[in-house]
């Protein structure tokens, strides 16, 4: 990078942090520091949520999956019609009740409902889970600014993980957000540069495609099951699976729900998700269409590609930075990606900070409780900082792995994603539900992931380990209910439990109608995108 490039990074990380400082300092409870003093509107929480979910890992995956991953293609796309219906299943079963209980760690719902133990248990899957998750964003991030700066991946997760550290322990959720809505924009407007410039790049009168490459420009596969046929990726797993994936991800994830909770209504809650479900496609999309675009550039350019078969493909995307990027406009996309892995990993940070103070130290000291607000908001940047150490020392260990970034994070949530959903569905929808059945389907669910994971092999897609972990955990907890009896700890209120009521609204009906509209226009975008790919580039 040249001079400019250095100085419009250091400036970018500066603004941020500067604005992490200034929010911070308003901060005074810990309801303003997980939670922005519930204040935030409806538009800032969609933007975030799309922001955090397709962030600097997607930058990199993505078009890498596209354009250079064996196996990848378009179809990644497919992983985006479950999302839509996702939105719905939420809005209607998991936010009325968060929002009813006025919780700041979804797993507080678990004690009301369940049990201290279920809570405690479940806050535990998640701080390891997101954890290592989290550890997988950093080296996502590290991927891309290293070969950059010209340093070694370790140099830069370190580097990386210290400037998250600042800035998240200071901001808090509040600006999280707010970063997350800046490197939405950077990174959008820079993707949608860089396609310009690979497009303007490409002579299309000099090349044509194998049948491989021609393959990549399938988005709908059919076929595959992903059940013995040692293919991950087909339409079935990627809808089904995605769908429970999402619901859990979206819905039983503190780092996501969190986010939900900072709405001063379920009404506004409902209404991020439903942007969030219309947000999400045009944004992947301009992914994939800078990934296709790589194909042909890569045929054209046999030395890049035969260096990012030896190096990996999730180096495609850096070198094009390096080789083709203008300088200045590289320093821009450098900082979009500083501000991503910020707000990638302190949306993490934060909610694991949450999830320590209100899962796990105040149910051993209860004393915490009469603390002062300063106070607790200092122990609450503490666990931040700690938690921020944990990722970037996880992050190094990652560095020896030989999945692609893309498939990595999502094999690791797939293990727990499907059988903590459950658990919630089971409090909500089951009445006879208890503790016994929640825990041993917990464990079920899981082990029955990780097995799939050692001993199924290829032969099983991780996709559909979400919903399979998801079922046996459900029925496990169903059958487990009837046999010890009816738990002691369901609300004498039911407002731990879903209601009529949560179902019928003007705005639900509108939210659901359009969510299903917009499912079937993407399955019909999509046909159409497919059948004009496979008539142009042949």
């Amino acid at each position: 990078m040249q001079q400019i490039d250095w100085l419009i990074v250091f400036g970018y990380i500066v603004l941020i942090i500067g604005i992490s400082i200034i929010i911070g300092r308003r901060q005074k409870t810990q309801e303003d520091y997980y939670l922005a003093g519930r204040s935030m509107g409806a538009w800032k929480i969609a933007m975030s949520i799309v922001a955090t979910q397709v962030s600097a890992i997607s930058l990199i995956g993505v078009p890498a999956f596209v354009a250079a991953n064996p196996g990848g293609g378009l179809v990644w796309l497919q992983y985006e019609f479950a999302v839509p219906i996702a939105m719905i299943l939420i809005m209607t079963v998991l936010l009325p009740v968060y929002h009813r209980l006025r919780v700041i760690s979804i797993y507080e719902y678990l004690e009301k409902r369940f049990g201290r133990e279920v809570r405690l248990l479940l806050s535990m899957v998640f701080l390891i889970s997101r954890g290592l998750g989290s550890g997988v964003m950093l080296l996502a991030t590290s991927i891309l600014t290293a070969a950059c700066l010209d340093l070694d991946i370790v140099t830069t997760i370190v580097i990386m993980g210290v400037v998250s550290i600042i800035y998240t322990s200071v901001g808090g959720i509040t600006a999280d957000i707010y970063s997350d809505i800046i490197q939405l924009a950077v990174l959008w407007i820079s993707t949608i540069i860089l396609f310009g410039i690979v497009l303007s790049l490409i002579n299309f009168d000099t090349w044509s495609l194998t049948a491989i490459e021609q393959q990549r420009l399938n988005i709908f596969d059919f076929q595959s099951t992903g059940l013995g046929d040692g293919q991950t990726f087909g339409f079935w797993p990627m809808l089904f699976g995605g769908l429970f994936l999402y619901f859990s991800y979206y819905g039983c994830d503190q780092s996501q729900a969190q986010r939900f909770l900072t709405t001063p209504t379920v009404q506004e809650a409902r209404k991020s998700l439903f942007l969030n479900g219309l947000l999400r496609f045009p944004l992947v999309m301009t992914y994939c269409a800078f990934g296709v675009l790589l194909i042909p550039f890569l045929i054209q350019n046999p030395a890049m590609a035969e260096e990012i078969k030896g190096v990996g493909p999730d180096y495609l995307v850096p070198y094009f930075l390096l080789e083709y990027v203008p300088k200045g406009f590289l320093g821009l996309v450098v900082s979009g990606i500083f501000a991503a892995s910020m707000s990638s990993l302190d949306s993490s940070l934060n909610s694991l900070s949450a999830s320590t103070w209100r899962d796990i130290i105040l149910n051993y000291y209860r004393s915490a409780l009469n603390w002062t607000p300063r106070n607790s908001v200092l122990i609450s940047r503490v666990l931040t900082v700690v938690w921020g150490v944990i990722c970037t020392g996880f992050a190094v260990l990652l560095t020896r792995s030989s999945d692609t970034v893309i498939e990595l994070i999502n094999k690791i949530g797939s293990v727990f994603y499907g059988p903590v959903a459950a658990i919630f569905v089971l409090g909500i929808l089951i009445r006879s539900a208890n503790q016994t059945g929640a825990i041993v389907g917990l464990a079920a669910g899981v082990s029955a992931n990780i097995g799939l994971w050692f001993f199924a092999g290829q032969s099983v897609s991780w996709l559909w380990w979400n919903p399979t972990g998801f079922l046996i955990s459900f029925f496990t907890g169903i059958v487990l209910a009837r046999i010890t009896g009816l738990n002691d700890y369901v609300a004498d209120d039911g407002s731990a439990r879903i209601k009529k009521s949560d179902f019928y609204s003007d705005k639900m009906v509108f939210y659901s109608t359009a969510l299903i509209v917009g499912f079937v226009f993407i399955l019909m975008i999509c046909l159409l995108i497919e059948s004009f790919l496979q008539k142009f580039f042949t």
